[in-house]
């Protein structure tokens, strides 16, 4: 089968279109072709060797796909050859594999998808859509002022929506241009600021966001530290903000006389089999409903993996950015 293999670290140009031998599923597995695999921002920190895990070379990278039943192992029972399904890899710790025509997954983590839901849609709820899910569980934005950080991104753009379902008083998008914080009203953001001024947090206003969804890490972090309102409660999630972080006396001091608290987030520790296939059928048939709306950024051909890790990387992109072989 064809596949992207990652054999050197290194800029998106490692990454390497090719075959490789197909997969088999064993017992309790399934096989799975591809229709849309998902690119992350852990996915290009794996290709520089900047991820809090070292892939093994050679490795495929991607950790969720959509497809359909191409094969099953031994000892698998209710599924069948030809259903569309969801197959987030990353939730049985699996972080490889995604980047190609075919993937070999645990059944218990397979998700049947609703009918109108795409492979690329259904491809985009899973990290992204998880994600977002459960940060609103561990901090609920209800009656809250909420600044969300990264608000055009995958998880940022899906996090609006369900804030505002959830009852967020206020909701404020933060992101680096015009068109995407106008894109992040239009999900249902009640004010945009752009965090690439340096003043961005005066425009916040008033005590401060009462909840932080923060994302993108560095100076952005602290300076959303610094405008967190008393009582106030940030919490830290993505790939970016495991690559530098540092609390000083100052920022330590702030946190005890104001109440405040910084919470970290991972989402596959979260996760068993039972509550992955609820929560996504939840955010599968809300999409599919309509009542979810899911922003594709752009869609590749496998072989312009590089391309679409380019363009991630440049930060120029909105929603989530899809493979298809």
């Amino acid at each position: 089968m064809k596949a992207i293999e990652l054999r050197r670290f290194g800029d998106p140009d490692v990454l390497e279109y090719g075959d490789v031998a197909d997969p088999v599923p064993g017992p309790g597995e399934v096989l799975v072709r591809v229709h849309a695999a998902g690119i992350n921002f852990s996915d290009v920190l794996m290709r520089q060797d900047r991820y809090a895990m070292t892939p093994p070379l050679p490795s495929v990278l991607g950790s969720e796909v959509a497809g359909t039943i191409a094969g099953l192992g031994a000892d698998v029972d209710g599924l069948t050859i030809g259903t569309r399904v969801a197959a987030p890899l990353f939730a049985a710790n699996i972080s490889f594999g995604g980047y190609a025509e075919y993937v070999v997954v645990p059944a218990d983590y397979i998700v049947p998808l609703p009918d109108g839901l795409s492979f690329e849609d259904a491809t985009a709820l899973m990290v992204q859509g998880l994600t977002a899910a459960y940060l609103l569980r561990q901090a609920p934005p209800q009656g809250k002022t909420v600044l969300v950080t990264g608000a055009a991104g995958g998880v940022g753009s899906i996090l609006v929506q369900l804030a505002r379902q959830a009852g967020a008083r206020c909701i404020v998008a933060a992101a680096s241009t015009e068109a995407k914080l106008e894109f992040a009203r239009s999900l249902g953001a009640d004010v945009g600021v752009d965090y690439t001024d340096p003043n961005w947090t005066a425009a916040l206003g008033g005590a401060g966001p009462d909840i932080i969804y923060e994302s993108v890490g560095g100076a952005i972090t602290m300076d959303g530290l610094s405008a967190l309102a008393p009582l106030g409660q940030m919490v830290i999630y993505g790939a970016l903000n495991i690559q530098q972080f540092a609390l000083g006396v100052p920022d330590l001091l702030g946190l005890i006389f104001k109440n405040q608290s910084i919470t970290g987030f991972a989402l596959v520790p979260l996760l068993t089999p039972p509550s992955l296939r609820a929560e996504l059928t939840v955010l599968f048939e809300a999409a599919a409903r309509g009542d979810l709306k899911v922003t594709i950024g752009g869609v590749y051909p496998l072989a312009e993996a590089a391309e679409a890790h380019r363009a991630l990387e440049g930060r120029s992109t909105m929603g989530k950015l899809i493979l298809v072989p």
